[in-house]
């Protein structure tokens, strides 16, 4: 008969998701774990596989908060705008999470639905909003959300990597400028 479990599966979630939160991925090992949770690394096992299953389930905690972020920004007045604050506003407030989820190296490469799409459903509320907001046809409202989504994340990458800092203000000055000058580069255009 298998021992007992002394921790559940979401109490060494939640420190582990503790621990990465505050110092990254690479401090998260058996032993800091452990440590953390007061015990040896033995019962950690007996409700986990390995290391690797923590890790996964910590980054689907980290991609269910980052969720939260873009919930919120979809519910702004122009929600491309929204989403694109709320990532910053990620990175800025959950560091080694944003580090996490957006700025290491993937097994594979995703789609561009899955990098813009960000959460199930937003992109297409996303491109529906920018549609709507300034008459572009959904192929056009895809390379603008690209060049936003762009200049989002190396905004968002500065602040994660603590290498600048903006205020809200800033941010939305900045969100503002490049999100006009793309428009009106578009309408140049005549697309």
């Amino acid at each position: 008969m298998p021992p007992k479990a002394k921790f559940t599966r979401e109490e060494v979630i939640n420190v582990a998701f503790d621990i990465v939160e505050q110092d990254g991925m690479d401090a998260l090992t058996a032993r800091s774990l452990a440590q953390k949770l007061g015990s040896s690394p033995r019962p950690i096992f007996t409700v986990f596989d390995n290391m690797e299953e923590v890790q996964r389930e910590v980054i689907a905690s980290a991609n269910k908060l980052y969720g939260s972020y873009v919930e919120a920004g979809l519910e702004e007045e122009m929600p491309f705008k929204g989403v694109g604050k709320a990532y910053i506003r990620f990175a800025a407030e959950k560091s080694k999470l944003f580090q996490l989820l957006f700025m290491s190296e993937q097994s594979q490469i995703p789609g561009m639905n899955s990098v813009l799409g960000i959460i199930e459903g937003s992109y297409d509320k996303i491109l529906n909003s920018i549609v709507q907001g300034y008459g572009f046809d959904k192929q056009t409202a895809t390379g603008f959300y690209l060049h936003l989504w762009i200049y989002s994340h190396g905004i968002a990458s500065l602040i994660a990597t603590k290498v600048c800092a903006f205020t809200a203000e800033e941010i939305e000055s900045m969100l503002a400028e490049v999100g006009g000058s793309i428009v009106r580069k578009i309408k140049a255009e005549g697309k």
